[in-house]
């Protein structure tokens, strides 16, 4: 059976998350195949503002079986950005919604890219460098509100290259391909939101009976 799932975000930088959303899917029901889609609002003659409309857009664009909402907490707590998507969810009723899945990193999403040294190094095209990278251990991660600076400072000093070559690496391009190197998200299940993302997943899976 093949799942379609649909990515809404707060940026067109987050799209980076499908790669570890197709992850989390395999773990959860390996048993099926995936496509996932990650629909560009900001190309609409008229984008939409609120969560709400965003949703409503998205599903209008690329219809799908699963809906991945994603906010990033900005702060400790991720009840309010969680209880945000829920309502613009419910703002929905009349139209015919898949089941919902909150993505909601602690901090930013830049923070769930951090672990995997490896990758961020072959992802700045340095994978033998031996450059200190100065990343933060996994377990203080969500205490980091600067994540997404950290991972840029961390991709041009693995580039190993230097003045104004390292000045102007395409941090974006290679953050992305950060996503696509790392094999294994395991490491993340020490982080609470990510934890809460496969919790609400596999609750949802296990409710179509797909698991």
């Amino acid at each position: 059976m093949q799942i379609r799932f649909t990515l809404v975000s707060e940026g067109g930088s987050d799209r980076v998350l499908l790669p570890l959303i197709r992850w989390v899917l395999r773990q959860a029901a390996g048993q099926h195949t995936y496509e996932g889609r990650w629909p560009d609002l900001r190309k609409l003659r008229k984008p939409p503002r609120t969560l709400s409309q965003r949703l409503a857009a998205a599903l209008h664009l690329e219809p799908c079986d699963l809906l991945f909402v994603h906010r990033d907490a900005d702060c400790p707590d991720p009840d309010p950005r969680r209880n945000e998507i829920r309502q613009a969810v419910t703002n929905l009723a009349g139209l015919e919604i898949p089941p919902a899945i909150c993505v909601v990193p602690i901090q930013m999403s830049e923070a769930w890219f951090l672990f995997d040294e490896a990758s961020i190094r072959r992802a700045a095209g340095n994978p033998r460098g031996r450059e200190p990278l100065q990343l933060p251990r996994l377990s203080d991660v969500e205490d980091r509100a600067d994540a997404k600076t950290i991972l840029q400072s961390a991709l041009r000093a693995a580039s190993a290259t230097a003045g104004r070559r390292r000045r102007f690496l395409d941090t974006s391009r290679a953050y992305h391909r950060v996503a696509e190197l790392i094999e294994d998200y395991s490491p993340l299940r020490q982080l609470s939101g990510f934890r809460s993302l496969e919790d609400d997943l596999h609750a949802v899976l296990q409710d179509k009976g797909w698991i």
